[in-house]
């Protein structure tokens, strides 16, 4: 008969190989997000698509003045699931019904919008915040004319709020 010393010598490798097979495969972590697409995702949100305005609180100032009342019901919609698109709306003919967008620098701080208005063509700083979208671009002077008129040309501020 074994000694119960010689059992518990083997039960105890046992134990030990079968521990060292394994155990819980730790859950499989998604690859880390590059700059680009934490950037488009401020833009365009989880889903590919997101909405900002300025009603809830939002704003409008060019060089430094209040111009919100013009821009009132401004919408801007950013898409990215299948391109980046973009459609606004109550504009006051300063960007294009529709169009796409694309980042015009490799640390993903600035965007362009095509289109022919005054807006688009113009490198557009963004910073998000939560719920807030702070859009600041330029329109000089040449070339920043409705119906004949420099009524558009200065420095913007949109201040944004997601929809």
């Amino acid at each position: 008969m074994k000694s119960p010393l010689l059992r518990f010598a083997i039960l105890a490798i046992f134990v030990a190989s079968f521990s060292a097979c394994g155990g819980d495969d730790p859950t499989p972590q998604p690859p880390a997000k590059t700059a680009e697409e934490i950037a488009v995702e401020k833009l365009t949100g989880t889903n590919g698509s997101q909405t900002w305005q300025i009603s809830g609180g939002g704003s409008v100032t060019r060089d430094g003045r209040t111009v919100t009342d013009l821009y009132t019901d401004f919408r801007l919609v950013l898409n990215s699931s299948t391109a980046r698109t973009y459609t606004s709306s109550n504009t006051n003919d300063l960007f294009d019904a529709s169009g796409n967008w694309s980042f015009t620098d490799g640390t993903f701080t600035k965007f362009e919008l095509t289109g022919s208005k005054p807006a688009a063509g113009r490198e557009i700083s963004f910073t998000q915040t939560g719920d807030n979208l702070r859009l600041d671009f330029t329109i000089p002077a040449p070339g920043a004319r409705i119906n004949g008129v420099f009524a558009i040309a200065g420095s913007y501020t949109f201040n944004l709020k997601k929809n």
